[in-house]
């Protein structure tokens, strides 16, 4: 069963790590090495999807795996255009894993807002 509280939670979650990426993202100092806008964009709606997937999710899972199934899978369409450079390609799915945790951690654990089917295991 959907319930609000974890959509929306989740959702802002995402939203907010969204920024944080982005953050994260455009602290080159250099400028010719700047990210365009449409970069940007997708990196905090990209971030913000994953929150909204985790909270609808029906994924059977405890919250710390489903962070990281959903964290891997919202990770793919931001890590496809730099396929080419390694690290940041890399650190597109480690990062996926550590914001899918976080806001499954903030959601599940920190406002009780948990699947009610989550898996016992």
């Amino acid at each position: 069963m959907l319930t609000a509280k974890r959509v929306i939670i989740a959702t802002i979650c995402g939203v907010v790590f969204g920024f944080v990426c982005l953050g994260l993202a455009s602290s080159n100092p250099n400028p010719a090495e700047q990210l365009p806008a449409s970069t940007k964009l997708l990196i905090v709606i990209s971030r913000t999807m994953l929150g909204f997937t985790i909270g609808i999710s029906a994924l059977r899972l405890k919250w710390w795996l489903h962070g990281i199934v959903l964290g891997i899978i919202a990770s793919i369409p931001m890590a496809v255009p730099v396929f080419n450079n390694t690290p940041i390609f890399i650190g597109t799915f480690i990062m996926g894993i550590i914001y899918g945790v976080l806001i499954e951690l903030i959601t599940s654990i920190l406002f009780k807002a948990r699947q009610p089917f989550e898996a016992k295991v």
